[in-house]
């Protein structure tokens, strides 16, 4: 059974790193307002920054290009200068794991480490689903956080990833995938069209309200019509509950919020997640309430993951309902995914479907969401970096043997 005494307090992590710019920065994730300052600052003429620009993106997040020499619009002279101060870099493959569902986990080492350190690692994962394809992208090397059924948050923080590092793992994912599709609309009749990554979700390594400005700097890239055109609709946020940076999100964003909820009670969510114990669930809730553009169509989704006998339990559900009432929202209901150390199980079946019975005739949409990459360690709650023991020759072989497949 679950001691339900936590701790006094709420402490977060502080970052054990901070994130050192290379001698020579990458252009992925930069807005067109910073792509046109870089410009300027090697020459550019002031009146030729707006087409340069543009046509940087178009190479960058159209055709996915990782070198200039492939910008065959831009002038041969323009290459050499732009390759001399600028990079295209994004993450590498490190490792590679394929689930026997499909879904695929990258280990990815981070562009731009300084000769002699060690180079800093991400997990994103790649879930195909009936045509359509969802990438779950990190926003921190490590977490902020320490919800105690989550195994990334055994994890200690390094440090915020930056919005060419967020930016980065969508190119790194359709580069993986062939997913380069230059011509081809993004969306049509409402549907994607060609495409292989569909959907973004916010919900691999980290807290992204902790890393509020590169995470919704990328996101803006990310969703720019005009490039890799993921539409904000088909784009989720997910979060712990950072209540000062709900508001920010819909307003700065505009993308949909997935809330970590998880208990009804704050006793029992102080024990969760932990952040409850600066942000109470009333608070929380308030700020559900009051964000833009709510509404039936657009719904809230809160992501509830079932702990056998400790919040599964009738009693809970009908609390559930009454917390949300009012508020258009949706619950996805998420089997525990079981990871080394764990305390905790997964509640049975049986009780699963109780629950979301009870739910659904409260008038809201209770799916039970389906496991996947539960054998690669690439589910719901399940990512760390496998390879933080490692020794440097151990992480050479992996990545020799990446490159090779």
């Amino acid at each position: 059974m679950l001691d339900a005494t936590p701790p006094a307090g709420f402490v977060e992590k502080t970052p054990l790193e901070r994130y050192v710019a290379p001698l020579k920065p990458s252009l992925v994730g930069l807005s067109r307002g910073e792509l046109a300052d870089l410009l300027g600052g090697i020459g550019v003429p002031a009146g030729q920054r707006k087409m340069r620009v543009q046509q940087l993106w178009h190479w960058l997040y159209v055709r996915g290009a990782r070198e200039f020499d492939e910008m065959t619009s831009v002038s041969k002279e323009l290459r050499a200068t732009l390759a001399a101060h600028f990079t295209l870099a994004r993450p590498t493959v490190v490792a590679e794991q394929v689930s026997v569902d499909g879904t695929r986990k990258w280990l990815l080492e981070l562009p731009g480490e300084h000769e002699g350190e060690k180079p800093h690692q991400v997990e994103t994962v790649y879930i195909p689903d009936d045509g359509r394809g969802t990438l779950c992208v990190s926003s921190q090397v490590g977490c902020t956080l320490t919800c105690s059924f989550c195994h990334t948050g055994t994890q200690r923080l390094v440090r915020n990833l930056t919005a060419g590092e967020i930016v980065g793992q969508v190119l790194l994912a359709r580069d993986r995938l062939g997913d380069w599709q230059a011509g081809l609309p993004a969306e049509k009749d409402g549907d994607p069209v060609g495409r292989l990554v569909t959907n973004i979700v916010m919900m691999g390594m980290g807290e992204p309200l902790y890393n509020f400005e590169a995470v919704r700097d990328a996101l803006l890239v990310v969703a720019d019509g005009d490039g890799i055109a993921i539409s904000r609709r088909r784009i989720t946020l997910s979060t712990s509950g950072v209540v000062p940076n709900i508001a920010r999100t819909g307003a700065e964003i505009g993308v949909s919020l997935a809330i970590s909820l998880h208990a009804v009670r704050d006793e029992l969510r102080d024990v969760l997640v932990p952040l409850n114990r600066k942000y109470k669930i009333a608070e929380l809730m308030q700020a559900c309430r009051d964000y833009p553009g709510l509404s039936n169509a657009r719904r809230m989704t809160f992501e509830y993951v079932m702990l056998k006998d400790v919040n599964d339990s009738l009693a809970d559900a009908r609390a559930l309902v009454k917390l949300l009432k009012g508020i258009p929202a949706k619950i996805n209901l998420i089997p525990f995914n079981p990871w080394p150390g764990s305390t905790y199980e997964c509640s049975d079946w049986e009780q699963i479907e109780k629950f979301s019975e009870y739910v659904f005739n409260a008038g809201y949409s209770s799916p039970v969401r389906t496991p996947r990459g539960r054998d690669i360690l690439a589910a719901c709650g399940q990512l760390k970096s496998a390879t933080e023991k490692l020794s440097a020759r151990e992480r050479m072989a992996l990545r020799a043997m990446a490159m090779t497949e």
